[in-house]
C-alpha cells in the first residue's frame, strides 16, 4: 500500500509540472555531493557529502540510508566523490587527515584516501591512500573507472602550500590509477606542464575531471590561469602530452562571486560518449564563467571528435535571454544512450534577489541543442554566511536519471535528488506546454504607449520587465505584483515615461516564481 501511495504521489506531481524531489538528507550540514548509479543495477545508487555522509538507496533513489564512512589511519576531511567499479564494488574517495598515531609524518589533506564497500554502500570497509608527497596538499579529485579493464584513473591538485602567497610555491595536476580494485596505485606522474599559484582561486590549477574514450583512452581537463585546459594519455596512463592543450579562455576566472553564496566555482567536467550512438567518442568538456557579464553567469560546452585534437567552438547551455545567473554545473553521459546531461543552479525565474532554483539540461543530439527541466520543488534563498559547497552532481544509466544538489533554507543544509527519466521528461513537457497566460497580440512595435492583450486562465500576480537586446545589463520592471483576472487583461507599456529609445527589446512575465514567456518588441 505504501508503495502504490508513493507511486500515486510523484504522479500528481509530475501532473502538476514538478519533477519528484527526494529528501535525501538534511542531518550534518551536508554538502559537496556526489551521486553514482550502479551501471549493473540502476536500483543501487550510492551518494556522499561532506565530511564523511555515506548514503545509499536500494529502490532507485525513492529512499535512502546514511552510513559514516571512517578510515582509522588516514582520516577523513571530505570533498567525496563516489562510484562504481565493473565488479559492483562502491568507492568513497575523500581528503585525508592522518591519525598521527596510526600514520607518522602525516599531515592535513596530504593523500587523497579511497574507501571501498563489497556490500553495495551499506558499509565501507577497505580504506587505502595514494599521494604522499611530503607534507605537500593533494587536493580535489576526481575518478573514472574503464568499463573494459576495471582500472580506476584519478586526477587531482597538489599544492606547494596551500594558500600560500610565496611564488616559488606553486599547483599542478597529478595522476594515478589503480588495477587492482583501489588496493594499489601507481606512482603519480605530474600532467600539467603549465603551474599555478597555491591561492586556491582563478590563477590555480584545479577540478581536474577525468574521463574513458570507448578504445580506453583517458581524457583530463581542468582550469588555471590559462583557461580550459585538457590532456591525454592513449596507452592507459603511462604517458600523457607532454604540454597539455589550452582550450578555450575563462572569463574572469573559474572562481566567481554569486550573490548569496559563501563560495561558488565554474569548473570544468569532463564526459566521453561510449555508447553506440552516431556521437561515439565524442569528448565533452563543461564549465561555466563570465563571458556575458558579471552578474550574467552562464554555462559553455565544447565537445571534439578527433580524441581532443581540435574542439567546437564554446556552445551557450543555458540561454535564457533575461541574463540572469546560471552556475556550478556538472555533467554526465549515459553510456546506453550517448544522452548528455548537465546539472546546474539558475536564477532565471526571479526578477530580483538571491533566489535559487536548480536545472537539468538534456542534449539528444551530441550536445547541439538541449532541453531544460526545472528539479527543484521550491526555490531556495542562501545565506552567504553558510559554507554551500563546491559542486554538485549528476549520474546517468540505464535511461534512469538520479541529479544531486544542495538547498539553503533558514541557514540549514538539505541535499535532494530528483526521480527523472524519459517518461517523466515528456510528462514534463507537455504539462508545461500548456500555457496559462497567452498574448493576443500578433505582433509587437515600438510605440509611445503599448498595449499588451493577455488571455488568462487564472487569477494571479505578475511581475513584468523588459530588458534592451543589445543591452543585457538594462532591465527595467514595468509591472511588480500586479494583478490579473480570469480572462481578458489589458496591460499598458509607457514607452515614453520609461524613457525608452526606438530599438529592439525584449519582454518578460513572470509569476509563481517562474520566467514564463518573453516577446520581442522591434523598432
Amino acid at each position: 500500500m505504501k508503495k502504490i501511495f508513493i507511486i500515486f504521489s510523484f504522479y500528481t506531481l509530475i501532473l502538476k509540472g514538478q519533477i519528484p524531489n527526494v529528501l535525501i538528507s538534511n542531518e550534518l550540514e551536508p554538502e559537496e555531493v556526489s551521486i553514482a548509479i550502479n551501471p549493473k543495477n540502476t536500483n543501487q545508487v550510492i551518494a556522499g557529502a561532506n565530511i564523511n555522509s555515506a548514503y545509499y538507496s536500494q529502490d532507485a533513489g525513492k529512499s535512502w540510508q546514511r552510513t559514516t564512512v571512517v578510515c582509522a589511519p588516514y582520516g577523513v576531511y571530505g570533498d567525496p566523490v563516489v562510484f562504481w567499479d565493473t565488479a559492483q564494488n562502491a568507492y568513497f574517495m575523500h581528503l585525508s587527515l592522518p591519525n598521527p598515531k596510526l600514520t607518522p609524518g602525516g599531515s592535513w589533506i596530504d593523500r587523497i584516501v579511497t574507501n571501498k564497500s563489497t556490500n553495495f554502500g551499506q558499509n565501507y570497509d577497505i580504506c587505502t591512500a595514494v599521494g604522499k608527497n611530503g607534507s605537500k596538499v593533494q587536493d580535489k579529485h576526481w575518478v573514472a573507472v574503464d568499463p573494459s579493464n576495471n582500472v580506476i584513473h584519478a586526477s587531482w591538485t597538489q599544492f606547494d602550500k596551500y594558500e600560500s602567497k610565496n611564488r616559488t610555491d606553486s599547483s599542478i595536476i597529478r595522476y594515478s590509477n589503480s588495477k587492482d580494485g583501489g588496493l594499489t596505485w601507481t606512482e603519480p606522474i605530474r600532467i600539467s606542464a603549465y603551474a599555478g599559484d597555491c591561492l586556491d582561486s582563478d590563477s590555480t590549477v584545479e577540478g581536474a575531471v577525468p574521463c574513458i574514450g570507448p578504445k580506453s583512452q583517458i581524457y583530463i581537463a581542468w582550469a588555471g590561469p590559462k583557461g580550459l585546459c585538457f590532456n591525454k594519455s592513449l596507452d592507459g596512463g603511462k604517458t600523457f602530452l607532454t604540454k597539455e592543450k589550452i582550450i578555450n579562455p575563462i572569463k574572469n576566472g573559474w572562481d566567481y562571486e554569486v550573490d548569496g553564496i559563501f563560495r561558488a566555482n565554474g569548473l570544468p567536467y569532463t564526459a566521453c560518449d561510449n555508447s553506440k550512438s552516431q556521437y561515439k567518442g565524442r569528448v565533452y568538456i563543461c564549465w561555466s564563467d563570465e563571458k556575458n557579464g558579471v552578474k550574467n553567469k552562464d554555462v559553455f560546452l565544447v565537445y571534439s571528435d578527433d580524441e581532443g585534437e581540435s574542439w567546437s567552438d564554446p556552445i551557450l547551455i543555458t540561454y535564457h535571454p533575461n541574463h540572469k545567473e546560471q552556475f556550478m554545473p556538472c555533467l554526465t553521459v549515459d553510456q546506453s544512450t550517448g544522452y548528455l546531461y548537465i546539472i546546474y543552479y539558475s536564477r532565471q525565474n526571479f526578477l530580483s534577489g538571491d533566489l535559487t532554483d536548480v536545472y537539468l539540461a538534456v542534449s539528444k543530439n551530441g550536445g547541439l541543442k538541449f532541453d531544460h527541466y526545472k528539479l527543484n520543488d521550491k526555490p531556495f534563498n542562501p545565506n552567504k554566511q553558510v559554507f554551500f559547497g563546491d559542486y554538485i552532481g549528476v549520474s546517468a544509466v540505464n535511461g534512469v536519471i538520479r541529479p544531486i544538489w544542495m538547498e539553503l533554507n533558514n541557514a540549514k543544509l538539505s541535499i535532494l535528488t530528483a526521480l527523472f527519466n524519459d517518461s517523466i521528461a515528456s510528462l514534463y513537457d507537455v504539462i508545461n506546454s500548456k500555457k496559462e497566460i497567452e498574448l493576443i497580440n500578433k505582433s509587437i512595435k515600438f510605440e509611445e504607449k503599448i498595449n499588451l492583450s493577455l488571455q488568462s486562465k487564472i487569477s494571479t500576480k505578475i511581475d513584468v520587465a523588459i530588458y534592451d537586446a543589445l543591452k543585457p545589463s538594462s532591465e527595467i520592471v514595468v509591472l511588480k505584483n500586479k494583478k490579473i483576472k480570469k480572462g481578458n487583461n489589458r496591460l499598458l507599456i509607457d514607452t515614453k515615461k520609461l524613457n525608452l529609445t526606438k530599438g529592439t527589446y525584449v519582454i518578460f512575465l513572470y509569476y509563481n516564481n517562474t520566467q514564463h514567456y518573453y516577446w520581442i518588441l522591434e523598432e
